[in-house]
């Protein structure tokens, strides 16, 4: 065979022998003559291939085999034979052919089901699908390549099957087998999610898609090339059910990988498909469900109109969900929720700086309130970097009414300040800038608290001459904690530098003595 040239009828008679002899045939029944099995229709020979990867007792290796041969078959088939609905393939519909041909081999590469509430299985179960996902999708990308070469002329007054009349069926299943093995999992290796990242790349260049957005999407010109994200998402509805979305557990990752693709304005179309399974995950028990259904919902508040959240309650819902969250202790999982309540406030409330006078409590001030009380309890170091984190983002949301939580706010800052969380000091840091954002805030109410703030941040300066912190880390905690001195300074028309002033400079450390000296020689 010529390297590069399309093979002969009787180059392709070799390649279904060999097919028919990839496995011995059952005795008393002798394998079909190639040339005979030639003239038969190309879906024929397609349902041959499915009947051989079901047979049982087929090994690895036999699969692998009979996979290769139809990829050849693909590759340097006879575009006439494989495409034109004519001839031997007369009174065939080719498109259902095909669709249900790749539909057996993503079934041959599917991950095997859970039947328990865990929704998991050991790693030992997954052992033979990267493999078989590679052969599958080589079979697959010649396929689609084929299929997608529009140049190439095919011998017949006949008009081949094209990858245009197969878009609509074939590609939505080739894209929820890629994503399957795409991603990082315990089902996937190195070889498998490469093989399967070209499958999503061939489908792409095959339906003259410049980009995986425009695949989903579909192109905005005159010729509205449609997008197959409705179709994807009607193939997982049935697996995303509150009995059934725990089975496979591939479903819920390529469900919230394909949500994140989707922005503006296209999630609004597809909220009724999106919004319960992601409510749905985010409800389970597990952490991980818990922290990926809450990533799925953030995208939505962030991407979907306030109207449509408001309608039927959703927006309600969400932000009961949300808030019973709060009461875990599972970092990962305050980790997305917290940002995920403070996208979502502004949808159900108005913003607090003008809500007009007098203003009232609301769902704000609810939050923050359960978080200050969590936060002044929590003894966890990585819990509370994770509040510590949110927390200036919540004090700038909520504006001057911050003011309402002030002596409870003052006892966690200086409490956090106070505690070590390791070389990096996330959490110290993250309390300063907090610290920071409510003295711009509320300056007027920051008199009556600068004795403690004072202590607490000299303090503070203090420690770090002593503890084993990276140079850059202490220097930059100085320099922070310097600058909340500066605003208190300013909050007190410059009573702080009065105090300042009394200090024994024989009794401190170099730190806080060059912190003092910035602070009584700045200007107002």
């Amino acid at each position: 065979m010529v390297p590069g040239k399309y093979i002969s009828k009787m180059d392709l008679s070799h390649m279904l022998q060999d097919l028919q002899q990839c496995k011995a045939p059952e005795e008393g029944h002798s394998p079909a003559e190639p040339d005979t099995l030639l003239s038969r229709p190309v879906a024929e020979v397609l349902l041959h291939v499915q009947e051989k990867l079901k047979a049982p007792g087929l090994t690895t290796d036999q699969s692998g085999e009979i996979l290769h041969i139809v990829e050849q078959l693909f590759r340097l088939g006879d575009r006439h034979w494989l495409f034109s609905e004519c001839c031997s393939n007369q009174s065939t519909d080719l498109t259902r052919e095909y669709v249900d041909f790749v539909s057996s081999l993503t079934l041959y590469a599917a991950l095997p089901l859970c039947d328990n509430d865990s929704g998991t299985l050991s790693e030992s179960s997954f052992e033979a699908i990267p493999a078989r996902a590679c052969v599958v999708s080589s079979v697959v990308v010649a396929l689609v390549q084929r299929l997608g070469n529009g140049g190439e002329v095919v011998s017949s007054h006949c008009q081949a099957t094209s990858w245009v009349f197969l878009t609509g069926p074939l590609a939505p299943l080739l894209c929820v087998f890629a994503l399957t093995h795409m991603q990082e999992q315990a089902w996937t290796s190195e070889a498998s999610r490469t093989a399967a990242s070209n499958l999503l790349d061939s489908v792409v260049q095959a339906g003259d898609w410049e980009t995986t957005s425009q695949l989903l999407f579909g192109k905005n010109n005159t010729e509205r090339q449609p997008g197959i994200l409705g179709s994807i998402l009607e193939i997982l509805q049935s697996d995303l059910k509150r009995d059934s979305w725990k089975r496979n557990q591939a479903t819920k990752h390529v469900f919230a990988w394909i949500v994140m693709q989707v922005g503006r304005p296209w999630l609004t179309d597809y909220l009724e498909k999106v919004f319960p399974p992601s409510l749905l995950m985010s409800d389970d028990y597990c952490t991980d469900n818990q922290v990926l259904g809450v990533r799925c919902l953030n995208h939505i508040v962030l991407n979907v109109p306030a109207a449509d959240l408001c309608q039927y309650n959703r927006a309600q819902v969400l932000y009961h969900a949300l808030f019973n969250h709060l009461y875990t202790s599972e970092p990962q999982l305050i980790e997305v929720v917290l940002p995920c309540l403070i996208d979502l406030l502004p949808v159900l409330e108005k913003d607090p700086a003008c809500t007009g006078l007098p203003r009232k409590p609301n769902r704000y001030d609810e939050v923050l309130r359960l978080t200050l009380t969590h936060m002044e309890m929590e003894h966890k170091l990585a819990l509370r970097s994770v509040y510590a984190k949110f927390l200036e983002h919540f004090i700038e949301k909520m504006g001057i009414v911050i003011v309402r939580h002030l002596k409870r706010l003052e006892r966690v800052i200086i409490g956090y300040l106070e505690i070590s969380d390791g070389p990096e000091e996330p959490t110290r840091l993250a309390i300063l800038d907090a610290l920071e954002k409510t003295l711009l805030i509320a300056w007027p109410r920051m008199e009556c608290r600068l004795s403690a703030l004072v202590q607490s941040l000299l303090r503070l300066v203090c420690d770090l001459s002593t503890e084993s912190i990276p140079p850059a880390v202490r220097e930059e905690l100085v320099t922070k904690a310097t600058h909340c001195l500066l605003l208190l300074d300013h909050c007190t028309q410059g009573k702080l530098k009065m105090l300042l002033k009394d200090v024994d400079s024989s009794c401190t450390s170099t730190y806080v003595l060059r912190c003092i000296e910035t602070v009584t020689m700045a200007q107002r």
